[in-house]
């Protein structure tokens, strides 16, 4: 992240001699980013993070592609997807290329193992739920609209709260996930001219220091297959840690929309950036205010990108026959724009409470087999108007 932040017990200097009561020193880990040179935390643990006591091939993940097919704009209702598992083992695979893989889960159980996803950050956008995030750095209760951040060399879990419906979207990263670099300055605070800021970001707030033995399970996902290391000491050992590399909670319903007098385009709702790829959010906000203003975007040719739309609430203002938890795709090549009514009906409307959250690549996603199975096949020919239906 980036700012600095502390939780627990440190010593006052780095690299030095720091004892428990019983005389052994806490052991040190420094995480970072980048070898040396990215952002870090150092974390002090009651025994080595090192003592590995068995070491298994858990699985590796299946995520079957499509079959080539005809290029043309996808329709996902992932409302369907069925809840089980816990928040890893739910998860549904839909899209992917070099540089991520997006999908969704319902998860209905708590992970009684942690997890570590060690090729990049991940981002986990909670449509509905709330319950606690649970990581090395300490606790974190996470509710309904949350983004939960997780940089690579975090170990966490999910606890769900009991009773309550869970669904998310995920989004693996080959890379590091940020804040847009232009809402920073040199010194790595938020400007003023930006969507959000510190206040708004939610650390770790309770660190728990468990020292028990016996028989603790740790899941790693590195080049595409999951291994599964034994420990026979709990592996949230920590007792401090301070530094600038840990996960966080954002709430979407906490980003400032930019609005304009004509329509502003989709780079003022970005909120995190990731190597080929960027995250917006659409959230409540007035329209535009010009008098001639048309609030429904214009048609737009992607030349360079893949704009997938997640609906979590709300009447999408260009969009028709969409519900919430829908995922459309619009594939570069193929001018994406309004549906037929919307342009012209949205002139005079003063506000919008959309809410969804859009992932623009810049390589081509590909679909998974999971994702055909909830495929709206009519999506493609919606834009044609019904005196054009039967010519």
């Amino acid at each position: 992240m980036t700012y600095y932040y502390r939780l627990g017990k440190i010593p006052r200097k780095r690299h030095t001699q720091f004892r428990q009561p019983n005389g052994c020193l806490y052991h040190e880990e420094l995480i970072s980013i980048l070898g040396f040179s990215g952002v870090q935390s150092l974390l002090y643990h009651l025994r080595p993070p090192t003592q590995i006591h068995k070491i298994l091939l858990q699985r590796s993940p299946d995520i079957p592609p499509e079959e080539s097919g005809p290029l043309r704009p996808r329709h996902l209702r992932t409302a369907t997807v069925a809840a089980s598992g816990d928040a890893v083992e739910a998860r549904v695979p839909l899209m992917l290329n070099a540089d991520l893989c997006i999908g969704v889960a319902r998860p209905t159980q708590s992970m009684q193992y942690w997890y570590r996803c060690a090729d990049g950050d991940e981002v986990i956008f909670v449509h509905e739920g709330s319950g606690v995030f649970e990581s090395q750095y300490g606790i974190l209760r996470y509710k309904t609209g949350d983004y939960l951040v997780i940089p690579t060399g975090v170990l966490w879990r999910i606890i769900p709260d009991e009773g309550i419906e869970q669904r998310m979207l995920f989004i693996e990263a080959c890379g590091h996930i940020e804040p847009p670099k232009r809402y920073l300055n040199s010194y790595g605070q938020f400007l003023e001219h930006s969507p959000y800021c510190e206040r708004d970001i939610r650390p770790p707030q309770e660190l728990i220091t468990h020292d028990e033995e016996g028989e603790f399970e740790v899941r790693v996902k590195a080049r595409n297959q999951i291994t599964s290391y034994i420990y026979h000491y709990h592996p949230l050992d920590v007792v401090g840690w301070d530094g600038h590399l840990w996960p966080f909670a954002f709430n979407i319903e906490d980003f400032e929309p930019i609005t304009g007098r004509i329509h502003q385009p989709p780079p003022v709702h970005q909120t995190f950036e990731g190597p080929g790829f960027v995250l917006c959010s659409f959230v409540p906000r007035l329209f535009d205010y010009h008098p001639l203003a048309i609030p429904a975007p214009y048609n737009h040719s992607n030349v360079d990108s893949d704009e997938v739309l997640y609906y979590a609430r709300g009447n999408f203002m260009s969009r028709q026959g969409i519900e919430a938890a829908s995922i459309t795709l619009h594939p570069r090549g193929i001018p994406h724009g309004p549906h037929p009514g919307t342009y012209e009906g949205s002139i005079g409307k003063e506000r919008t409470e959309e809410l969804a959250v859009m992932i623009d690549t810049f390589r081509p996603l590909q679909l998974t087999k999971y994702a055909l199975a909830l495929e709206d096949k009519d999506y493609p020919y919606s834009w044609i108007s019904r005196s054009e239906i039967g010519k």
